[in-house]
């Protein structure tokens, strides 16, 4: 299927690795020009980028650097992909509501939330020009807050909401905004040595390959298996196509059958 993206521009937060490296992956191949940005430049980002933009896009100030890099080096933008999210699990307190302090909550609203605000709006103006698309990568925990830190769940959660806010204001304008919500997905933040699964492991005292093989059965999922990033980037491309522009405003869960809700 041709998704008609060559020569289209993107710019993707969050993109040394994980979801985010399999996203600006997936749009290169498709002939996309991507700005990738994220606090440390990987090799595969430089591969899979036009320009590789390091910022720290929990601050307004890295936010602002990395849409200003991607406008003087594409010239404009078609797509915009704010991926950027979770956070370092080696700084993150795992515990009870009671437990966690006021800056890891402003933190973790930061990235997960306010570093898309920031996004869209200094981007919004081109994508209106060029009637772009704009794809707002949440979580499952957004609707179901029983795992994660205190924070996460309720920064998806809004961050849900502000696409669909996007979507009523900017729709008629030619935008399409939609939102893609992973479940477990088998990304560094999962399976990483020092990501959040192995934290998660040694707070429930097991070992990092137990925790992710009991994972489907723990969260009660259809499939045998935890999510890919190049199922959610497959799923990115199709959203931002040609052959997607009556998807407006919706919201897809990819999460193996862990949601259970109608």
């Amino acid at each position: 299927m041709d998704l008609e993206l060559t020569g289209k521009t993107a710019v993707v937060t969050g993109a040394s690795r994980g979801i985010g490296l399999a996203i600006a992956q997936a749009l290169t191949e498709e002939g996309v020009r991507v700005v990738g940005g994220a606090r440390t430049i990987s090799p595969d980002l430089e591969k899979a980028s036009v320009a590789a933009i390091s910022a720290d896009l929990s601050t307004q100030e890295g936010v602002t650097t990395l849409i200003d890099a991607a406008l003087t080096e594409l010239g404009g933008i078609d797509i915009l992909i704010n991926n950027v999210g979770a956070g370092d699990a080696n700084t993150l307190q795992i515990g009870g509501f009671l437990d966690i302090s006021d800056e890891q909550w402003r933190n973790i609203l930061n990235l997960n939330l306010f570093s898309a605000v920031w996004a869209s709006r200094a981007a919004l103006p081109s994508l209106l020009e060029r009637r772009g698309a704009i794809v707002n990568i949440s979580s499952i925990n957004g609707r179901w807050p029983a795992a994660g830190p205190s924070g996460y769940s309720e920064a998806k959660a809004a961050l849900n909401a502000f696409g669909k806010r996007l979507s009523e204001e900017f729709g008629p304008q030619g935008v399409r905004v939609n939102t893609i919500s992973p479940g477990a997905v088998g990304s560094p933040l999962w399976r990483g040595a020092d990501g959040f699964g192995a934290k998660i492991a040694e707070t429930q005292g097991i070992s990092h390959e137990e925790l992710l093989a009991a994972i489907p059965k723990q969260f009660n999922m259809a499939s045998d298996r935890i999510t890919e990033p190049e199922e959610v980037a497959a799923l990115v491309a199709f959203l931002v196509s040609a052959k997607a522009t009556n998807i407006r405003g919706a919201e897809y869960v990819i999460d193996g059958g862990t949601l259970k809700q109608i």
